[in-house]
């Protein structure tokens, strides 16, 4: 019978102290059942599963372990595992396994407090904790600082809508976004992101700003107000705005998307996404001229928008063609996707208005982005305190894997 032994070693950390100690348990063939490592400020702990065969006794493995931790300055502990347990564990491998993304600002023990017992509640366990943010100076603090952790947990919660709607009240109570993913193999695989434009990738309502330059903005800013909430209908109160922008000279176009503000992280997140190969497509109830211009600026592959009529250089206060409303917007993702031979498991979509959650419902990752409350409600993931580039670590990409190397955010 194979004696099974669960070994934690932990002290300062330093080149060649796994191999050392490996190097000790070679000696006696052991089996290494389990194994997991972490450093924390220089500090090590580390910590495996071993099974010793049938030839060997314990006694002598741990004897040349201990004497050899004991020379390398390090502490050590051992426990035996008994057979029952062991079995025990290894039948818990089936359970399934998620993904919550925490991301702020920055992260205190009292959001971790409160988010550790939304998952005991829920019956979950935790495997692994991983910090995707880099590393935050505190002599010279950053304007727009990052912070996130990736929880890997095991386990099915009895009611994921309930579990999520806590995590809602968490992110409005402590201005943290939580993220929660079936942890599958199309987590790691993404390929196509398909973005709403006004209020997302840009920091603005483009038909609110034309109606300021044709003297209707707070007619127009009321009914697009009304119509992000879901209380109108898009295509509709679409019409209705651009009725009252008749008249309005075509040079003032140009002139508005020169003042455009682009919105915290949207350029890194783009150039990331860009240089790992994703496709990126913009789907917006605004205007092609807009997205025609973010497309040349970060090479965006895709652009369906609306277009505006014109004649004799004026606004005519009409749309050209069809109008890219909710259901468009869904129905043109998924004519991309199949383009370019994409599962909609590998679709991510963000937005932040009413007209976004059929796009945001069908891609295999939504994300409501600092959006109304319908939308974050409806939506499977939101970002509501953070940058755009935080949909990076939705991802699970680390800093240091992203297009951005910031001091205080390098690993």
């Amino acid at each position: 019978m194979r004696e099974r032994i669960l070994i934690q070693l932990s002290g300062a950390d330093r080149p060649g102290l796994t191999a050392g100690i490996m190097g000790q348990l070679a000696a006696y063939d052991v089996t290494i059942l389990d194994i997991s490592q972490s450093v924390i400020h220089n500090d090590l702990s580390l910590g495996f599963l071993l099974a010793i065969p049938p030839q060997h006794e314990s006694s002598p493995v741990l004897k040349d372990v201990l004497f050899w931790a004991h020379n390398q300055g390090l502490t050590l502990k051992f426990s035996p595992i008994g057979a029952d347990e062991y079995e025990h564990w290894v039948g818990g491998q089936g359970r399934k396994k998620h993904i919550i993304t925490v991301l702020g600002r920055s992260i205190t023990a009292a959001h971790l407090a409160a988010l550790g017992r939304v998952i005991a509640d829920n019956g979950l366990s935790i495997d692994c904790i991983t910090r995707l943010s880099g590393r935050v100076s505190l002599a010279e603090p950053l304007d727009m600082p990052r912070s996130c952790l990736e929880f890997s947990v095991r386990g099915t919660p009895p009611d994921s809508t309930a579990m999520r709607a806590a995590f809602l009240d968490l992110s409005r109570e402590h201005g943290i976004d939580i993220g929660f993913q079936e942890d599958n193999a199309f987590r790691r695989i993404r390929r196509l992101v398909c973005f709403d434009m006004d209020s997302t990738l840009i920091q603005a309502e483009v038909i609110d700003e034309l109606a300021k330059r044709a003297g209707v903005g707070e007619r127009v800013a009321a009914i697009t107000e009304r119509a992000m909430r879901g209380e109108l209908d898009f295509s509709q109160s679409l019409r209705e705005r651009v009725k009252l922008l008749a008249g309005l000279q075509t040079s003032v176009l140009e002139d508005v998307a020169q003042t455009l503000p682009m919105t915290e992280g949207a350029e890194r997140l783009i150039r990331t996404l860009k240089s790992l190969g994703y496709t990126i497509a913009i789907l917006s109830g605004g205007f092609t001229y807009f997205g025609k211009r973010l497309q040349e600026r970060l090479g965006i592959d895709y652009v369906y928008a609306n277009e505006l009529e014109t004649a004799g250089g004026v606004l005519t206060g009409g749309l050209v063609g069809d109008i890219v409303d909710g259901p468009g917007k869904a129905r043109l993702l998924q004519a991309i996707a199949a383009k370019e031979h994409i599962s909609l498991a590998q679709v991510i979509a963000v937005g932040d208005g009413a007209n976004d959650l059929p796009m945001l419902d069908v891609a295999g990752l939504g994300i409501a982005f600092h959006a109304k409350p319908v939308v974050r409600q409806g939506a499977g993931q939101a970002i509501s305190n953070m940058g755009l580039d935080g949909v990076l670590y939705f991802l699970g990409l680390r800093d240091r894997e992203t297009m951005d190397q910031r001091a205080g955010h390098e690993g």
